[in-house]
Parts: structure tokens; sequence; C-alpha cells
């Protein structure tokens, strides 16, 4: 069965980091631009980061500029996401999928195949 699992997450105090993975199995991201998504309780499900597949470029929201940081590792079929400087607003469930596109400027796109997701919670 193609699925995606995403680990990593849990619970860090504001100003620290966790590192999410999302790993495929049974097909190849290769082929495929990669997106985080996040949603929290009672908010819509936002667009985070995401990296293409062929030349690697990335695109974040404005909300994680300069704090996030997208990668993917071909060899290992995963894709990280570095959440460094953590804030309480950036507590929500965060899920991984493949997008139809590349990133470009916008989170335009069909996705096929999504994570179950992991909880981040940013609390002191």
């Amino acid at each position: 069965q193609v699925q995606l699992v995403e680990s990593g997450g849990g619970l860090v105090q504001p100003g620290g980091s966790l590192r999410l993975s999302c790993v495929a199995s049974r097909f190849s991201l290769d082929y495929h631009a990669i997106v985080w998504f996040r949603q929290a309780p009672g908010k819509e499900r936002e667009g985070v980061s995401c990296i293409s597949r062929s030349d690697g470029s990335t695109y974040h929201a404005d909300s994680v500029k300069g704090r996030f940081t997208i990668s993917r590792d071909n060899a290992k079929n995963t894709v990280y996401l570095q959440m460094n400087s953590l804030k309480p607003e950036d507590t929500a469930v965060y899920y991984c999928a493949t997008k139809d596109r590349a990133c470009g400027t916008s989170w335009y796109g069909e996705y096929n195949y999504w994570g179950q997701g992991t909880q981040v919670t940013v609390s002191s």
C-alpha cells in the first residue's frame, strides 16, 4: 500500500527546535514535489513549506520564512522539515503530501498522497 508516514513531532518549549520526517513506502519521492501542511484546532489547513522534485527549489509560507527549512534525501526516500525558533502559534498537526507540480509560489495543485500527521505542540 502506497503511503507517507510522518514522524518527529512532540512537545517543545517556545524557541526550541524539532525536525519532522516524511517517509514514503511503496513509491519513490524522487518524482514528486512534497508539501508540508499544518492544521491547528479550529483553523483551516495551511501550506507551510514545499520542495520541488527536480531542482530542489523551495517555497515557504511567510509565517515560517527564516525559521523552517525543507530538504530531501532521495536515497532515504525522505523529506525533512527542520523547524527552529518555534512559537506557540506553530502548534498544529503537521502533514506531508505529494504535489502534482513544481512548488512555484503558491499552494495550488493536486495532492494525491497524504500522511496521517504528527502533532507538534509548542508550549512552556
